[in-house]
């Protein structure tokens, strides 16, 4: 695959996952700054890993919140859980991720995913 089809199927993949109002307002945040960025996520996280069969995509998203509350990504965290509840997760399922993050990231960071997650459920703006 060359660079320029790994970046169409970067966006594609990026719009079926995270879609399309949000991938619009990321696009349209684009400035000559972040360009080259916008095309290293589109290509790279979208079109090389995410595209990727070997896991499907609410298994990856998992696995990303899981990474996000160790690394303490708020912005991410939230965005990750917000769709992964209206891609039909079920709450219980993530409040088990955040439990065993607490063992495994720290009670600090289980504490703060657990709060962000309270506010995402409290918000109503999922499936729940």
């Amino acid at each position: 695959m060359d660079e320029k089809d790994r970046y169409q199927l970067g966006i594609q993949t990026r719009r079926a996952t995270l879609g399309d109002a949000y991938v619009d307002v990321a696009i349209s945040r684009t400035t000559p700054m972040t360009k080259d960025f916008q095309d290293l996520v589109n290509r790279y996280v979208w079109g090389e890993i995410w595209s990727r069969k070997q896991l499907d995509t609410i298994t990856r998203r998992l696995v990303t919140i899981t990474m996000l509350i160790a690394l303490n990504r708020g912005d991410e965290f939230e965005l990750h859980t917000r769709i992964a509840l209206e891609q039909g997760v079920e709450a219980e399922k993530i409040k088990e991720i955040i439990l065993q993050s607490a063992i495994y990231c720290g009670i600090p960071a289980a504490n703060t995913a657990f709060r962000q997650f309270e506010r995402i459920l409290a918000s109503g703006k999922n499936n729940e």
